[in-house]
């Protein structure tokens, strides 16, 4: 008996030991801290990212602030929209220089919902009372329920897509879309703040059109814009630039950047508290901040239903802009990030949070920005900086009392300068693709007339149309010479090594929606590894193996994964094939050719059309020294015959 209980129990553990390694291996997947803190560096990392964790504090805790106020709420508020957030994404999250906060634009979405149920004129008389939590009022805590609300169905919306494994659909997020509906929602933001900017008081406006109807109130109210909140508007503007324009431009001789935003902040307060501003002239400030944090509390749940639609903006827009950014600092920093796990990450930092009243949160722009620019290495710069905004609320916090909220304001827009300089883009996407730029304009109409998450939306199904309309005219077969195609180059070098010319042939368009596995695709065949040279008897059959003569939809055929030369390989595109692109086409045919570059293989594209060559000069530095683009196959293998020449020639003469 005892000899079979032994076996049993080594049956049991073999058994499970590999749903142990699974649970382990799922846990580091699901737990990214678990993977980078433990190669954690003290010595190399620990300084930058403190600084970059002071740094971003600063900003945190301004933007927290202005968002909240965005949001309807009050402004204690989004300074726990700033701690929780942060925490739980550097927990969950990929993006080593992603910082969750609070946000623009799920704020905007946020204050809808905020003013629709509990709107201005529901107010009680009684500001304070002792029963609430920290003593705010009944109303106050009314709203940041809803926008709690909004928060945690939102995050709900997030994980249910993680589930579902719906990170994989961002590929109908094309570079105009984003761009675009970014670009608007930042133009919805500073109408927002356009009262508090020139002092005046209105009611809240939204719905569609809403964005002319607050310029059209304006223009007829106009006499009743305050001098004084102007002007500490437009100097609170021109200070904000200037310096972080200078900051910009020497951030490589100072090692500690300027935070202009906490200095504007604290010499405006004390300014506004010594010449008491508010009474004085009038100005709006903050107000009372108290200290502390309440004791959780779970939303309404009763409100949910009435939330939902901006539960869904919430939920799209802010995985939307905050995924373009952790997939950009990867691009930056050479890591990769899982679309479904940042899902997961965005998902919970906006359903727990909502437990200890936050507002919506994704990333930011200006705080990646910051992170950038002061060197910060990994998560833990955000950590660090939720030690700071704990110090500022429980001790800090009530001495921004006499913050003037056209001053925040002014905060608020220029933070936003990021995105509105992507108006720029319009010209990059003219000259690259006419269409792209048509999607840009018209996503901005829609998103500025109605609401980012209706831009969005519009801009998605308005590509996927046009894509649709244009593949049943597409050219899906082309008709090779395969004389022209056979090419062997035999060099000496230190022995005798065999040159191979890869032959691809594009013979289905180039868009959003296959970019990323044609990429996949074709770095695969460089990266693999060369088997030993062939005998020249065997030049048939290596002929058939070096020709890749299709690539349908960024699916490789069989015989088109035959590996290249590590050092000495060269890759003819054939574009003959190639009847239309997009923006991102072009983009990923420029990022092919500077990542080949970089590995040695020089890249030739032949039978390209003027405007592909007109595009992929202008959208990328290309080396002008080596011609790139050819009319035929055979010159761009006599250009690789000659140059094989010439470099023998040179090898000789400096014999």
């Amino acid at each position: 008996t005892g000899a079979k209980r032994k076996k049993k129990s080594v049956l049991w553990s073999k058994m499970n030991m590999p749903h142990c390694e699974d649970f382990k291996q799922c846990c580091r997947r699901r737990l990214p801290i678990l993977e980078w803190a433990t190669h954690y560096n003290l010595k190399e990392n620990l300084l930058p990212d403190t600084v970059s964790g002071i740094m971003l504090a600063v900003q945190q805790v301004t933007q927290g602030l202005a968002f909240a106020v965005l949001s309807s709420v009050h402004p204690v508020f989004g300074l726990y929209g700033s701690l929780f957030p942060a925490i739980i994404y550097a927990i969950f999250g990929m993006g080593r220089h992603v910082a969750t906060g609070t946000f623009a634009l799920t704020s905007l979405i946020s204050a809808n919902a905020v003013e629709r149920l509990v709107p201005l004129n529901s107010q009680n008389l009684t500001t304070q009372s002792n029963t609430s939590v920290l003593g705010l009022s009944d109303f106050e805590m009314q709203r940041i329920g809803v926008a709690a609300a909004v928060s945690f169905l939102g995050g709900v919306i997030q994980v249910a897509m993680f589930v579902l494994q719906l990170g994989s659909a961002t590929f109908l997020l094309t570079e105009p879309v984003i761009s675009a509906m970014t670009t608007g929602a930042a133009t919805h933001v500073v109408t927002s703040q356009v009262k508090y900017l020139l002092g005046m008081k209105m009611p809240y406006i939204s719905g569609p059109l809403g964005f002319f109807y607050i310029y059209a109130y304006v223009f007829e109210n106009i006499k009743s814009v305050r001098l004084e909140a102007l002007l500490l508007s437009l100097l609170s503007i021109v200070v904000l630039v200037l310096v972080k324009e200078l900051n910009e431009q020497f951030k490589r001789k100072i090692k500690i950047v300027l935070p202009i935003d906490l200095v504007l902040i604290i010499a405006a307060s004390f300014t506004c508290y010594c010449t008491n501003m508010e009474n004085t002239y009038g100005l709006e400030v903050v107000g009372h901040i108290p200290k502390g944090i309440p004791p959780p509390r779970a939303p309404p749940m009763n409100i949910l239903s009435a939330v939902i639609t901006e539960a869904f903006g919430v939920a799209l827009v802010g995985y939307v802009a905050s995924l373009a950014l952790a997939q950009g600092s990867a691009k930056k920093f050479k890591y990769s990030v899982d679309d479904n796990q940042e899902l997961l990450a965005h998902g919970l930092s906006n359903v727990i949070p909502s437990f200890f009243f936050c507002i919506p949160s994704a990333a930011a722009m200006g705080r990646t920005a910051v992170l950038y620019s002061t060197g910060a290495k990994t998560q833990v710069a955000c950590l660090i900086s939720c030690i700071f905004i704990l110090i500022v609320i429980y001790a800090i916090g009530p001495l921004l009392y006499w913050l003037p909220m056209c001053v925040l304001a002014s905060i608020i827009v220029v933070g936003l300068k990021g995105m509105l300089i992507q108006f720029r883009d319009l010209k990059k996407y003219w000259n690259v693709n006419k269409i792209d730029w048509g999607i840009w304009v018209s996503t901005y109409i829609f998103t500025i007339c109605f609401a980012a998450n209706v831009g969005l939306l519009f801009g998605v199904v308005c590509t996927i149309a046009i894509v649709i309309g244009r593949f049943p005219r597409a050219k899906t077969l082309s008709i090779k010479n395969m004389k022209e195609m056979e090419f062997k180059v035999k060099t000496e070098m230190d022995d005798e090594t065999l040159q191979q010319v890869k032959i691809i042939s594009i013979n289905n368009p180039l868009v959003f929606l296959n970019v990323k596995k044609f990429h996949t695709d074709l770095m695969n065949i460089i990266q693999k590894e060369n088997v030993s040279n062939q005998p020249l008897d065997e030049i048939s059959k290596c002929e058939q193996n070096t020709l890749l003569n299709s690539l349908s939809n960024g699916i490789c055929n069989e015989e088109a994964t035959q590996p290249c030369l590590n050092q000495k390989c060269s890759l003819i595109l054939d574009c003959s094939g190639l009847t239309f692109y997009d923006y991102s086409g072009v983009f990923m045919l420029v990022e092919v050719f500077m990542d080949c570059k970089n590995k040695s293989v020089d890249v030739s594209l032949v039978h390209c059309t003027a405007s592909l060559i007109k595009a992929m000069k202008y959208w990328g530095n290309l080396d002008s020294e080596k011609p790139i683009f050819f009319e035929s196959v055979s010159a761009a293998i006599s250009n690789i015959h000659l140059n094989k020449n010439l470099s023998k020639l040179s090898d000789h003469s400096e014999i």
